[in-house]
């Protein structure tokens, strides 16, 4: 159901009203209301849209103006409207625009003519992506979504406080500033969401707003994979075209070309689109998606784009309709996003043709000056054009200013009273919005009230038996803004549980409580984790306490630490985790759990410096001492296997064991991704991909006689990780890290490197390894790991009927390691992923110095 609802968390933006209101209603032929209609005052680039029902609303000042009414498909009207002190009503009726096909002879072996239609459009289209410098201009986004039907019970969990009607309502304005290549700035300058006053609206025009003159289309939140637009260089191998017809529109023929994917699962649209001709570029588009094209969470995706003259014949997008429909799991809705664009500044990237101009009577030739050649003179105009085109876009978009923002929201932009939006809002709410709109802003002050808070805290808090096992429990105070936590008996199939078995302890209780405490209003945190553990074999008690507070959010600044006695991981980024351990130890009479005993302080430290450079710094005092097996106990006793000792085996050490010893150790690391983009919001920075890897150094030093330190070493690694995006065919991940021991005078075994190994039917994470023993070649030298992953969103399958239909997408990996003993260690891996929307199932075989090693089957999730 989230997932639905998070398509309208992706949005944005805005337009500008003034004095008296010109308002009415835009039908067609048999007075049905016209949608999302475009109207716009003509010569300018103000204007707006109609809602659900057709109705519209302008602000303007008093004087003539010629309003140009349009809705894709039908015939544009342009209307003289005059505008006085009082409220104007006009509405107006759309005709069904008639496409008549030329007399153009078609012979059986030609293509039909749209084809050569859309060529020239192919041709034309980086000339019209990149015909603008640079621009700005402003957005009004209205973003809605509503449930229509909600059941009972999904898988058996009973759906609660749970109603049809509208769950996401929000509207935004913003400033939105552009500048080649694809540079974009956005300012959000109201923020209105419907229930809650406080909060500030997700809309964001860059990420929700469509560019057809770009080959390939990303609809975020809907579809891993990217689509073709129907004017890519390559969208001919995708797309059947066919000319429907052709109308006239002040003087310009626009052809009405139907488009369908040559195949039915192609990453294609269907639809159609709208070319001038002469021009070759958009006029409009109607266009959409099904889960045919291999949408996830929703049935369809439909788009609709209007553009218009802003300035020197440049077109730009004038409103985009998104529509969304669902039905899922007994859930059934549907949404739309509706963005209008106003305001346009615009600075072309080509000088504008040069009008004709009347003849100039013939005068005596004027002599050139010798000393000043004709290439000089043509140099220096050229240059002299480029500085004050250069100046011009700089007012537009500067990018010293903005550099790596690519959006802020402004403090005070939820602060805007029912006033200033009727004054504002381009598109009229409905009447279901308005109610809403009223309903819930009258029931927020009741949500805000300590009882309304208590009493739904009293329903969510109650205990259940089901909580313990599936999911813990979880005590929650919403006025006071804090909760407690407990952990499940088990935790399927990661986290921490209350039962555990492992043979140094035996059966175990962890008890752990997780304390938290928020701030909504600055993101201010602290969590604060006790932990009670006792062993039942080995009769040992331990006791930690863990904590961390977020103290910066918009510098990501943050505390943490804790102190106690406890059992911990040789590798302290625990490999194997609690239910998976006493499963293969109690099951398979495996116990790849190592531990040793550890009583220590530590504390540390995280902040952002500088845009993209984080420091992290860490320090911590132990007492580290062995631990040894104190259980045997397994469900079945296997005749050719029996428990391992609680020394790891290693590779490079003949025996891992070690005596008691203190150790103090000091940790410093440098984190930096190169053209972070960012969004600032009032109390929080969210960071965006950047098109730069990021790059991590790290320097762990251990201490010698301080404190009685009986360490003494000195590490160095450097790692460098990315995700990349290689369109149609995918997206890869890819991770490397290589590392030495400056000094190793002494060092003990949970001091080396380790790497993420994996014993188990799970699939560890992407970093790790899935064939690896877990400590077998950590290493006291130096080591080079690389993890590489590739997602082909269905590129492949997408052309196998049955997988096509399941959905199901192919992706392969590989894993490598080079230590002192390990010497070329391989793992290379095929799989598939999205079973049932959330599984993924792996074949994983590795190599060793080119030799087949090993092979195994790996499950786990994959989203």
């Amino acid at each position: 159901m989230f997932k639905y609802i998070l398509l309208f968390l992706f949005c944005s933006v805005s337009l500008v009203g003034q004095a008296t209101v010109l308002k009415g209603r835009v039908t067609d032929e048999n007075g049905e209301a016209l949608p999302f209609a475009t109207l716009y005052i003509k010569n300018t680039t103000i204007g707006t849209a109609t809602n659900e029902q057709g109705y519209y609303q302008i602000n303007l000042e008093p004087g003539s103006y010629q309003i140009v009414f349009q809705y894709v498909g039908y015939r544009a009207k342009t209307e003289t409207v005059e505008i006085s002190e009082a409220e104007v009503v006009r509405n107006v009726s759309l005709q069904l625009d008639v496409f008549s096909l030329k007399e153009v002879e078609i012979k059986a072996n030609e293509k039909d003519p749209a084809y050569a239609i859309v060529k020239a459009a192919i041709s034309r289209r980086k000339y019209h992506l990149n015909e603008v410098l640079a621009y700005n201009c402003r957005v009004y986004t209205k973003g809605m979504g509503r449930l229509t039907n909600v059941p009972n019970k999904v898988l058996g969990v009973r759906v609660n406080d749970l109603k049809p009607g509208i769950v996401y309502l929000s509207e935004s304005v913003s400033q939105l500033s552009f500048r080649q290549p694809n540079k974009m700035h956005e300012r959000m300058i109201s923020s209105k969401v419907s229930g809650d006053s406080k909060g500030f609206s997700f809309n964001r025009a860059s990420r929700v707003t469509l560019n057809f003159y770009e080959s390939l289309l990303r609809v975020q939140g809907l579809s891993e994979r990217a689509f073709v637009s129907p004017i890519a260089n390559n969208a001919l191998l995708f797309y059947r075209y066919k000319l429907i017809g052709a109308t006239q529109e002040n003087g310009q023929f626009i052809n009405k070309i139907k488009v369908t994917p040559i195949r039915r699962n192609d990453p294609a649209f269907e639809g159609y689109i709208y070319i001038i001709d002469d021009e070759w570029r958009l006029h409009s588009l109607d266009l959409k998606l099904t889960q045919a094209h291999q949408i996830e969470y929703a049935d369809t995706l439909r788009i609709r784009q209007s553009f218009g003259p802003v300035a020197n014949n440049i077109w730009m997008l004038l409103s985009q309709k998104l529509t969304l429909n669902f039905d899922s799991f007994g859930f059934k809705g549907n949404g739309y996003f509706t963005t209008v664009y106003s305001n346009y500044k615009v600075e072309p990237a080509h000088r504008a043709a040069p009008e004709p101009t009347a003849t100039a009577p013939i005068a005596a030739a004027q002599p050139e000056p010798q000393n000043i050649p004709a290439e000089s003179k043509l140099a220096a105009r050229k240059k002299e054009f480029k500085r004050r085109q250069k100046a011009r876009a700089d007012a537009l978009f500067n990018k010293k200013e903005f550099k790596s923002e690519v959006m802020v929201v402004e403090k005070d932009a939820n602060k805007r009273d029912s006033t200033y939006w009727d004054e504002i809002r381009p598109i009229p709410l409905t009447e279901e919005e308005q109610k809403d709109y009223v309903v819930k802003d009258s029931i927020k002050v009741v949500q805000e009230s300590r009882p309304y808070k208590d009493s739904l805290d009293k329903k969510s808090n109650k205990f259940e038996v089901a909580n313990l096992f599936l999911s813990g429990y979880r005590y929650r105070n919403t006025f006071k803004s804090y909760s407690y936590a407990l952990d499940p008996l088990i935790a399927f199939p990661e986290g921490s549980s209350l039962v555990q078995y492992n043979t140094v302890e035996g059966t175990v209780i962890n008890a752990r409580v997780q304390y938290q405490h928020w701030n909504e209003e600055t993101n201010k945190n602290y969590e604060i984790t006790p932990t009670l553990r006792y062993g039942f074999a080995n009769q040992r008690w331990q006791a930690q306490v863990r904590y961390n507070y977020d103290y910066n959010p918009l510098k990501f600044s943050q505390v943490s630490g804790g102190f106690g006695r406890f059992v911990t991981q040789f590798n302290n980024s625990d490999p194997i985790g609690p239910f998976w351990n006493s499963l293969y130890t109690l099951a398979r009479e495996q116990n790849y759990l190592k531990l040793y005993q550890r009583n220590f302080i530590t504390a540390n430290h995280r902040t952002e410096v500088a845009n993209g450079l984080f420091i992290i710094s860490g320090v911590e005092y132990a007492d580290r001492s062995p631990l040894q097996n104190a259980a045997d106990y397994t469900l079945k006793d296997y005749p050719n296997r029996q428990f391992t000792s609680n020394i790891p085996v290693n590779a490079e050490l003949a025996d891992a064991s070690f005596t008691r010893h203190q150790a103090l150790l000091a940790s410093l690391t440098l984190q930096f991704r190169p053209g972070q983009r960012y969004i600032s919001r009032p109390n929080e920075k969210w960071v965006l991909r950047s098109r730069y890897p990021t790059f991590r150094l790290n320097y762990t030093k251990g201490f010698n006689n301080i404190l009685g330190s009986d360490v003494n070493y000195d590490r160095v690694q450097l790692g460098v990780n990315d995700r990349l995006n290689f369109g149609l065919v995918g997206n890869s991940n890819y991770s490397v890290q290589a590392g030495t021991f400056l000094n190793k005078k002494q060092l003990y075994f949970m001091d080396y490197k380790h790497f993420g190994g994996n014993r188990t039917i799970y699939a560890g994470n992407f970093g790790g390894f899935q064939l690896l023993d877990y400590y077998r070649y950590s290493t006291a030298h130096a080591y080079l790991e690389a993890h590489f992953s590739h997602e082909f969103n269905g590129f492949i399958f997408n052309k196998v009927p049955l997988f096509r239909k399941l959905k199901w997408q192919e992706v392969v990996n590989l894993n490598y390691l080079r230590t002192e003993k390990s010497q070329n260690y391989l793992e290379v891996g095929v799989g598939v992923e999205h079973i049932f929307k959330i599984l993924r199932v792996d074949f994983v075989t590795s190599f060793q110095s080119k030799e087949k090693v090993g092979s195994g089957i790996r499950i786990g999730f994959g989203f």
